[in-house]
């Protein structure tokens, strides 16, 4: 299974003939499935009504075809087709719903989802072991939340923001939109598409500890039909810690088709390659992150690798039937290929061991883990605005029909023993602290390793309705129903589990707005979790059986925009979860199952975005958080935490405030903090990581209207800090101070 052969798109893959068969499968099905969406969408158009012509010489109606993005020129977005699958204005959704822009992803020099995301109220990022994107979202750790124009992204690994328009994030249970998962929130990114705009730039970057990237956006109309678009990105780079590399590279063409007056046609396919250091930070000592140098790696760098190669075809038809009337139909077929192995701490030894005094020696652990995966999903919405009497609708019906398969192989790591090197191997060995360097290692599967081929399959349907009683009141109440198929086989024993699942989850919200600008709303939801785990391959024998994962979201919250440029929220949340399903912080392969009502997190979320001046553009969030186990966890009679445990990696308080200001029109400058309180590795409540303060800084020249040069610098004060963690002994440091210079050309 474990493979180090480089594989590359489709066209000229490198693997077996059973991929280049899946591969040429997956682009039939794509083509297929659009031709039969191309077919219905025309079906509709050509049906003739009572009242009209049928002549050969008839011509449909001129409709101006709408995309999913709202051309943005600031921070502020004031519409979003994300929350509500209909373009609507945000002050209307009855959701907290936070939108990272074009313009600040470019201002703040972001790269990656987790740096995209630290201004965001209410939203965390865990380490995800080095080699994941892992959201924590109201208190609730997520790995499969993460969507790409609305359709399902949830393989783990760390994606990237080169061919990326904005990034979405919903928080509250969002399953009526999304499916199942959504727990907590999801993260939705909007992809760049071909426009007509005709935009063309080149970004080259450097920085501290051999940062170096180059990136391309051209933008190109062929004709009045056609556009096209081109997305590049080329990354080599190291960090600040021992060891650490990456190279990334992805290409993102897309294309776009005026098909007669009323439709549009999009098609696209990204190739991504991720190849870096699976970094699991330091450990802990007497309740703290282990005072070393921020810069020390445990374990192994050398075998610590994680690949991650994608490849993802898109095809979007969208179709205006007449002017209240509209359908779509968007397909993806992807091809995830994961591998990740590392080497990496665990605990520090508490008594002494020999001639070694206790806390001067360090648990040292390995194993590896490959997965592939094809996803295969489609969605077709059909979008009515009627009006009866005095009550207008929105009524939006669709269906989504998706299949996943997966394989899962893990190996763990086996070091020679130095007492009795022709002995039986360890699976965790004893080294110095000031030294936390492993011997060689063996990789293979033990009596418990992951061998497993899991299929999962889902058909929804869902129905909403967006109302307005008045101009004053609106509601938005809609329901989903899926029915979610789990089978998982474990192909060392021959064992097969399976699961059906047959899940409703509505959602209602209640608008009001006293004034055109600023709204009031209420809203509840339901989202579920089914057993198979957000990455499919969690059922056993003990828990395939068991109710899915349940979460409650009541809100209460407001939202003002402010001018035209200038939007503030505030949002009151109660996030109940039940049947919880929890990772052991003593054994990180083991699930503990808890019944009822067993996590609670409440909390308020504040944000002021937007131009509020035409030099001054500005980013802030304040989030306060209670987030805490309501029953004790137990594995066998022990217990693991107890009810009042805060919740892992949910800090109490957070504050972030980003600027740019605008001194000329050359000439701009910007500075963020952010301030976390301390947060907790771990739900058993152990190990803390302290509270900090970070400033960033940046500048901005305009040499003339093609040439753009720009300054970042992270954590401008050298402030020592601790990031995030995964558990009580893998936790991150923060960055010392950072420089990375861009020159984009545009032409």
């Amino acid at each position: 299974m474990r493979r180090n052969t480089m594989v590359i798109p489709f066209a000229s893959s490198s693997k077996s003939p059973k991929y280049n068969s899946l591969a040429l499968a997956l682009a039939q099905a794509v083509l297929g499935i659009n031709m039969l969406g191309a077919m219905a969408c025309y079906a509709l158009a050509a049906e003739p009504t009572a009242t009209e012509p049928t002549s050969s010489t008839a011509k449909l109606p001129t409709v101006k075809v709408t995309a999913d993005v709202e051309a943005v020129e600031s921070y502020v977005a004031k519409r979003s087709t994300t929350a509500t699958k209909t373009d609507t204005l945000l002050r209307d959704v009855p959701q907290s719903v936070s939108v990272i822009t074009r313009e600040q992803i470019r201002d703040q020099g972001v790269q990656g989802l987790a740096d995209a995301v630290r201004f965001i109220p209410g939203l965390n990022m865990s380490q995800g072991e080095g080699n994941r994107d892992t959201a924590v979202f109201r208190g609730n750790a997520s790995t499969g939340d993460f969507f790409l124009d609305g359709v399902r992204d949830d393989v783990q690994y760390i994606r990237d923001l080169y061919n990326i328009e904005r990034v979405e994030v919903l928080k509250g249970s969002n399953a009526m939109i999304f499916g199942r998962g959504g727990s907590g929130g999801v993260i939705n990114r909007v992809s760049k598409e071909a426009n007509w705009n005709n935009e063309r730039e080149v970004s080259v970057a450097l920085g501290s500890w051999n940062n170096r990237r180059v990136s391309a956006d051209i933008d190109q109309a062929i004709n009045t039909d056609v556009a096209a678009r081109l997305n590049l990105l080329y990354e080599s780079s190291e960090n600040y810690r021992d060891g650490f590399n990456l190279e990334r590279y992805g290409i993102n063409p897309t294309a776009t088709f005026k098909l007669g007056d009323s439709t549009l046609a999009t098609l696209s396919y990204e190739y991504f390659n991720d190849e870096r250091v699976a970094d699991r930070g330091v450990t802990s000592w007497q309740g703290k992150p282990v005072k070393v140098d921020s810069s020390t790696f445990f374990g192994d760098a050398d075998n610590s690798l994680v690949t991650a190669r994608v490849n993802i075809v898109n095809a979007l038809i969208e179709h205006e039937v007449n002017e209240t009337v509209h359908l779509r139909n968007r397909t993806r077929v992807a091809d995830y290929d994961k591998f990740y192995q590392n080497v990496f701490a665990g605990a520090i030894n508490t008594t002494a061991v020999g001639a070694n005094p206790a806390g001067s020696l360090v648990a040292i652990s390995a194993y590896n883990n490959s997965a592939e995966r094809t996803n295969l999903f489609n969605q077709t919405d059909l979008t009515v605005e009627l009006q009866i009497g005095t009550i207008k609708h929105k009524l939006l019906t669709g269906v989504e029909l998706g299949k996943q398969n997966t394989d899962n192989f893990r190996e763990t790591g086996y070091f020679t023993n130095p007492a009795n090197p022709t002995g039986t191997q360890l699976t965790s060995i004893q080294v110095p602290l000031a030294n936390p360097f492993a011997t060689p290692i063996d990789f293979r599967q033990s009596a418990t390793d992951a061998n497993n081929t899991s299929e999962a399959k889902v058909a929804a349907i869902y129905l909403q309705d967006q109302i307005s009683f008045t101009p004053q009141l609106l509601a938005v109440i809609g329901v989903r129903y899926d029915r979610f198929e789990s089978d998982v086989t474990n192909d060392r024993t021959g064992a097969e589990f399976s699961a059906e699942d047959h899940l409703v989850s509505p959602r209602v919200g209640l608008t009001y707005k006293p004034i055109e600008v600023v709204s009031v709303y209420t809203s509840y939801s339901l989202a579920f979790v089914p057993r198979s785990g957000d990455q499919l391959a969690s059922l056993s024998l003990s828990n395939q059986a068991l109710d899915p994962e349940k979460f409650t979201n009541l809100e209460l919250g407001a939202k003002w925009d402010i001018g035209q440029k200038i939007s503030a929220t505030a949002a009151v949340y109660d996030l109940l979860r039940s049947n919880v399903a929890v990772i052991n912080p003593e054994d990180p392969t083991e699930l503990l199952l808890t019944s009822g009502d067993s996590q609670r997190t409440k909390g308020v979320e504040l944000s002021l975005t937007g131009n509020i001046t035409a030099s001054w553009n500005m980013s802030a969030g304040y989030s306060h958080q209670d987030g805490e186990i309501t029953q004790d966890i137990r594995a066998s009679a022990t217990a693991i935490t107890h009810a009042g445990s805060v919740l892992a990696n949910t800090p109490k308080q957070t504050l972030s405030l980003w600027n740019r200001y605008d001194l000329n029109s050359q000439w701009g400058f910007g500075v963020g903090i952010i301030n976390r309180s301390e947060v907790f590795a771990s739900i058993d409540n152990k190990v803390t990581l302290p509270d900090f303060t970070r400033v960033d800084a940046a500048a901005f020249y305009r040499l003339s209207k093609e040439i753009k040069v720009q300054a970042n610098i992270e954590n401008l004060l050298s402030q020592g800090y601790y990031v995030s963690a995964n558990s009580n002994n893998n936790i991150t440091p923060g960055s010392p101070l950072a420089v990375r210079v861009a020159l984009t050309l545009g032409f």
